[in-house]
């Protein structure tokens, strides 16, 4: 029950969040329009980076598995943005020093972003924000992975 304080758009997004749920499992998420949507979007962006070739896996070797993450992102307004699915390697399979050997990810701190604010304002600096899609695919890995097929496109991709 949605309380009588809120203000319209707090209520909009309370009524948001208990009528749609986030899908338990691939089948059920390519049962829905909106969420095999997003499922195909995030498959044609890793295409699209060329992120993986399709292979025979060498003797020796073994994969990485995979799976789908679900998220809703909502406007300001509590109502449905869109639906976001996302591939993640399950890398707790990996083990140190064989499939991998630094776990390093350059990541900007908030103190560092304000500092950055800070001097673009007094500099009178203009300053452009952009969100980038898959932003971890733009590194490049030294190491061979080897990745299962995901789930729901083993034929298709």
């Amino acid at each position: 029950m949605v309380d009588g304080n809120l203000s319209n758009s707090a209520k909009a997004f309370v009524t948001s969040l208990y009528s749609e749920q986030l899908p338990s499992s691939v089948k059920e998420a390519q049962g829905k329009k909106n969420w095999k949507e997003a499922m195909e979007t995030e498959m044609r962006a890793l295409m699209k980076n060329n992120t993986w070739e399709k292979c025979v896996l060498p003797k020796g070797k073994k994969t990485v598995g995979c799976r789908w993450v679900y998220l809703i992102k909502y406007k300001p307004d509590g109502s449905i943005g869109r639906y976001k699915a996302r591939l993640v390697a399950k890398g707790y399979t990996q083990t140190y020093g064989i499939d991998y050997s630094e776990t390093f990810s350059p990541v900007a701190k908030m103190d560092t972003i304000r500092v950055l604010f800070s001097v673009a304002a007094n500099k009178e600096w203009h300053l452009h924000q952009f969100d980038v899609t898959n932003a971890f695919l733009h590194g490049d890995l030294t190491e061979e992975v080897y990745m299962e097929a995901p789930p729901g496109f083993s034929g298709s991709f």
